[in-house]
């Protein structure tokens, strides 16, 4: 299958990534994309955006190219209550929300208290995905996070980029591994993260193939090919999105 779909982007705004909205854009044109989403960090980590840059975000174009573009936020997760670094002021600006552990900018604790930091994301009806939440930036109980997936209207996110050797994120295939099961086995969709920081990685997800294989997830539970288990899924609609 090939992806139409990728909401885990990174532009300069973040600061520590190296390409152009527009050049993000040209690359996901390029790959096929029907949708891309951009989602810079949030204001905790070192040397991103400040908070009025998502104030602005009505004046990005929807539709550059034939790509039709979503703008959003990676926030981060800064205690084990879950608490989100952009107030719902902001928040409710954004077209979509994905919410992260970032060493940067949480401590990891125990695990039930990481487990309750992402669960506590998750409550939150403004959070519409969790970003690498098994790539082992806090030790979890994965069975809950997928429990509460369906609960929530969350998808759960398996992220490429946790996969790349020089992140040395040792546990992120295992826990990935059992993540894609459980969900398999629960018929629960995933979406894949590119968490691309500059517009060559725009959908790229080469590490995750041989876990998808191993698992045998099936490509029906995978956002990326169906945008539309995101929409049913979060109750997100990819089109109107930027009109809420």
């Amino acid at each position: 299958m090939k992806p139409v779909l990728d909401l885990h982007t990174h532009t300069i705004m973040s600061g520590h990534a190296f390409s152009t909205l527009q050049e993000m854009v040209c690359a996901a044109r390029d790959k096929g994309l029907e949708y891309l989403g951009i989602s810079d960090h949030g204001p905790a980590v070192p040397g991103a955006c400040d908070p009025i840059y998502f104030r602005n975000l009505y004046v990005v174009p929807r539709e550059i190219d034939g790509v039709k573009l979503l703008m959003g936020a990676e926030l981060n997760i800064l205690d084990y209550s879950g608490t989100l670094d952009l107030d719902s002021e902001h928040c409710c600006r954004l077209d979509y929300v994905i919410a992260g552990l970032h060493r940067v900018c949480y401590k990891a604790g125990s695990k039930r208290q990481n487990t309750d930091a992402i669960l506590g994301a998750m409550h939150n009806a403004r959070v519409n995905i969790i970003s690498h939440p098994v790539d082992g930036t806090g030790d979890v109980f994965i069975e809950e996070l997928v429990g509460r997936s369906a609960q929530t209207g969350t998808l759960l996110e398996v992220n490429n980029s946790s996969l790349h050797p020089v992140r040395n994120k040792y546990v992120a295939v295992e826990n990935n591994l059992h993540l894609l099961r459980l969900c398999r086995q629960k018929q629960l969709p995933v979406i894949l993260g590119s968490d691309a920081h500059i517009s060559y990685s725009v959908a790229d997800y080469s590490y995750l193939g041989s876990l998808l294989k191993e698992t045998d997830f099936p490509d029906e539970l995978i956002v990326n090919y169906y945008p539309a288990i995101f929409e049913q899924f979060t109750g997100v609609r990819l089109d109107t999105a930027h009109n809420r």
